[in-house]
């Protein structure tokens, strides 16, 4: 198992996985983005999010992707947008890895915390984030807006 920097080479594999949440999280119709696109945010001129990779035989197994946001409370976050980890290597220490890569990251990046959501039906991933100690908020509620 190893732990690396995404590269632009490796967003097909990584766009796999992407896919592959979705159908876990029974949303695969909500997948608009393409790997096309994630090679530009991720890898062309301004990067806007970050990428781990979870290498196991040299396949990719897992991913963190994150990037920073910034609180007026806080000051810089570092905000996990997926920790995906395939169905057939779950429980083989990969999501440990990749979040304490993660954390890793918000720290030398000199971050104050990190942020990230997680389904209230996913009880192995609750379960997985308490045992670091995560803050669950059940107080405030996710707002967004689509454009199409």
């Amino acid at each position: 198992m190893q732990i690396r920097k995404g590269t632009r080479e490796d967003v097909p594999r990584v766009f796999e996985l992407v896919q592959e949440l979705a159908l876990y999280e029974k949303a695969p119709e909500q997948v608009l983005n393409t790997a096309a696109q994630m090679v530009e945010d991720g890898f062309g001129e301004n990067p806007i999010f970050g990428l781990l990779v979870a290498e196991v035989n040299g396949r990719i197994e897992g991913i963190s992707l994150y990037y920073i946001r910034y609180s007026t409370w806080k000051g810089k976050r570092l905000y996990l947008e997926d920790l995906i980890v395939t169905e057939t290597m779950r429980g083989h220490g990969l999501g440990k890895l990749l979040l304490d890569a993660t954390v890793a990251e918000a720290r030398a990046t000199h971050c104050t915390g990190m942020m990230w959501q997680v389904l209230d039906w996913n009880e192995p991933s609750i379960a997985f984030y308490e045992k670091y100690g995560a803050s669950l908020d059940g107080e405030w509620l996710n707002c967004h807006l689509d454009f199409k």
